[in-house]
C-alpha cells in the first residue's frame, strides 16, 4: 500500500461545512497526516455514504471524521458500517446553533460509537488532533508532531500566565 494513501477520511454532511472545517484539514496538514475530504449526507446520498464507509478500510483510511450540522447522523450513519474510529463534528448551523447537531451525534446506542468533539470549529480542530493521536500509536512521525503541536500550545499558554493584572 502507498505511503502517501489517505490515512484519514474527513466527510461532511454538505458543501456549507467547510468553512468550519477548515481548521481540521489544516492541522491535518500540519501533522502531516494524509487525508482526503468529501461531502456525503446520511440523508441526501445514503447509499454513497454506506459504500464510502463501508470501503474506507480497504482503501487505507484508518480515522473517519464526520462533520454534520441540523440533524447530523452522518457519524452514526458511518461508524454502523464500518468498524474503523469515528470522530463526530457537530455544527452550528441550525436555529438551536448546533444542541440538536451535538446531541445527534454523541446520542449513540451502545455498540456503534462516535466519539464526539466541541461543537463548531474548535471541535474540528480537536477532531484533528485527536485523529493524529490515534494514528500516533503506530506511526512514530505523526506522535513527534502531536507532541510538538502540544508543546507548541503550551508555550503560547504560558506567555499569557501573568498578563492580567486584575484590573
Amino acid at each position: 500500500m502507498s505511503e502517501n494513501r489517505p490515512r484519514v477520511a474527513v466527510i461532511m454532511g454538505s458543501a456549507s461545512d467547510s468553512e468550519v472545517m477548515k481548521g481540521c484539514v489544516q492541522l491535518l496538514k500540519d501533522l502531516g497526516v494524509s487525508h482526503e475530504v468529501r461531502v456525503l449526507s446520511a440523508h441526501r446520498t445514503p447509499e454513497m455514504t454506506r459504500d464510502y464507509a463501508c470501503s474506507a478500510a480497504d482503501r487505507g483510511i484508518e480515522v473517519i471524521i464526520a462533520a454534520a450540522g441540523w440533524a447530523a447522523h452522518l457519524a452514526g450513519a458511518v461508524a454502523a458500517n464500518t468498524t474503523l474510529p469515528v470522530i463526530g463534528v457537530p455544527i452550528d448551523s441550525s436555529p438551536f446553533k448546533g444542541l440538536d447537531a451535538l446531541l445527534s451525534t454523541v446520542q449513540m446506542p451502545s455498540g456503534i460509537p462516535v466519539a464526539t468533539v466541541a461543537v463548531g470549529s474548535g471541535g474540528a480542530k480537536n477532531a484533528a488532533l485527536l485523529a493524529g493521536q490515534i494514528l500516533a500509536l503506530k506511526h512514530p512521525d505523526i506522535a513527534k508532531k502531536v507532541k510538538e503541536h502540544r508543546r507548541k500550545l503550551s508555550e503560547e499558554a504560558s506567555k499569557n500566565v501573568n498578563l492580567w493584572d486584575g484590573k
